[in-house]
């Protein structure tokens, strides 16, 4: 569309006699310098449709989404620049001289001003685009400005985030494969297996004693997943009365029963659905809500409790247990077809006993969340992490935290020997500290190897037997319940080597 019509010359010999004429030229002659001085301008008429735009302005209809001039100029100015204040210059009839104006295009200085008839009546508006975020001269103040406002926007998304996964109950995963530490063949074998049942929509059966990182490999697993993006849900079935449970996992109706919400409740699996939901302690469960999770798995539906309605949900299954299931099972206090149901996936987590040689990496990494929780860490020995790394650890990983952080409590001096630690460990409720394990022995050659097999076996048996003495301080009948053999296998060990 052309532009407006230019100004006449203000030559000497041309110049108006009358006070209306000289405001007529003045501002004509104030368009043509906004237009040629201003990174751009556009103008609207009174139904605040932009009718106009200048040379300038062209160059910002790509950026905008607009290759084409004849997509923008015709269009109402709210559908093709964002955040316009261009409609609120032609309710008021006041002008806007100085604002920040950010859009696709990126942020700018801008002046709108109304524009009049002869009447006084608001007939458009005048936008002027006075500098842009490429500008020298206020480009700090266009940048700082910008900078703020992508601030805001990152914090706005992030609260609405929190916001509807609070809405719906959901939390991503906290944890990866890469937060299960160790590198000992027991730690590569277990993570194997799960990257393998992450792959798999199947339930996924996590075995293993207390302490050892089933939740964290929950975590990773679901992380790990085609569901990643999906909520990951979790319910420690052993820290929820039994009376509550069913509510917990299925959700409740309006006023199911005295006290309900009467707006209803929604469960556990139908929070989780497009996601992971995390059984922990599933041993716990108590029989008669058994038969429901079995049926809610085999169906993939829920019947909320005092409702009628079946409800779909899509949720894969986790569950983890530190018992004993064919146990349960034998004695009758676990579902043996829910057992088959969930035991398709089997992961057996290994306790930190198995893998002795992932300690001191533990123990660092552990001292590193402790320092992250503001309680700085025990500095130890070398001496002192051997003889850490040849206990039982009966409640391990979790009970090497515990000791580690009553040493950083206790500690009388800054770095702690395997002496002060043995006292610690003592101190913590340990019954019999394990002496330090002996180093491990060298592989030995070929020529070592071609000796008879019952002479190689014998000597680790005498290893093996020296090694329980000394852990048991010279006790026999101790070292013989330690070995696994009777106290008369032992003095024959003892007394005639075979």
């Amino acid at each position: 569309m052309a532009s407006p019509d230019p100004a006449p010359s203000m030559a000497s010999s041309s110049l108006p006699r009358d006070a209306a004429s000289v405001l007529e030229l003045a501002a004509r002659s104030m368009f043509d310098l906004f237009a040629s001085a201003s990174e751009g301008m556009l103008l609207v008429d009174r139904e605040a449709r932009v009718v106009w735009i200048n040379d300038q302005y062209r160059r910002y209809l790509p950026a905008l989404g607009f290759p084409r001039e004849e997509d923008f100029v015709g269009h109402p100015v709210s559908s093709v620049i964002e955040n316009t204040q261009m409609h609120q210059v032609l309710k008021t009839g006041k002008p806007i001289l100085i604002d920040l104006l950010t859009n696709r295009a990126g942020t700018f200085v801008v002046s709108r001003i109304p524009l009049r008839d002869d009447q006084g009546d608001v007939i458009g508006a005048l936008g002027i685009v006075l500098f842009d975020q490429t500008g020298t001269r206020m480009q700090p103040l266009v940048a700082k400005f910008g900078q703020l406002q992508q601030q805001l926007h990152d914090a706005q998304q992030q609260l609405a985030a929190k916001r509807t996964a609070s809405a719906h109950g959901a939390r991503q995963s906290r944890y990866t494969f890469a937060s299960f530490v160790g590198s000992s063949p027991a730690a590569s074998e277990v993570k194997r297996q799960a990257r393998r049942a992450a792959q798999s929509g199947s339930p996924v059966l996590l075995l293993g004693e207390t302490g050892t990182g089933k939740e964290l490999l929950a975590h990773a697993i679901h992380a790990a997943s085609p569901r990643a993006e999906g909520p990951f849900v979790s319910v420690n079935i052993a820290a929820v009365p039994d009376t509550l449970l069913e509510a917990e996992f299925f959700g409740t109706a309006p006023g199911a029963y005295t006290g309900a919400d009467r707006k209803g409740r929604v469960g556990k699996f139908k929070l989780a659905d497009g996601g992971t939901l995390f059984l922990d302690e599933i041993g716990d469960m108590p029989p008669g809500l058994q038969a429901k999770l079995l049926r809610a798995l085999q169906e993939g539906e829920i019947e909320p409790l005092g409702s009628n309605q079946l409800v779909p949900f899509n949720a894969r299954v986790i569950a983890a247990t530190s018992r004993d299931l064919p146990a349960l099972v034998a004695r009758g206090q676990f579902r043996e077809d829910l057992y088959y149901r969930l035991n398709v996936l089997p992961v057996r987590v290994p306790p930190l006993r198995e893998r002795r040689g992932d300690i001191p990496a533990l123990i660092e990494v552990l001292g590193e969340d402790m320092a992250h929780r503001g309680s700085p860490p025990p500095e130890l020995g070398e001496d002192a992490v051997a003889l850490l790394a040849a206990q039982h650890w009966r409640g391990n990983i979790r009970e090497l935290r515990n000791v580690l952080e009553q040493a950083a409590l206790r500690a009388d001096s800054d770095r702690i020997d395997a002496a002060q630690m043995e006292a610690l460990l003592r101190q913590s409720g340990l019954a019999q500290v394990q002496p330090v394990l002996p180093p491990e022995p060298a592989l030995p050659d070929a020529g070592a190897l071609l000796r008879p097999l019952g002479e190689q076996v014998a000597e680790l048996e005498q290893r093996a037997i020296a090694a329980a003495l000394q852990a048991t301080g010279g006790n026999k009948l101790a070292t013989a319940r330690l070995l696994g053999v009777s106290r008369a296998t032992l003095y024959q060990r003892l007394q005639t080597p075979e």
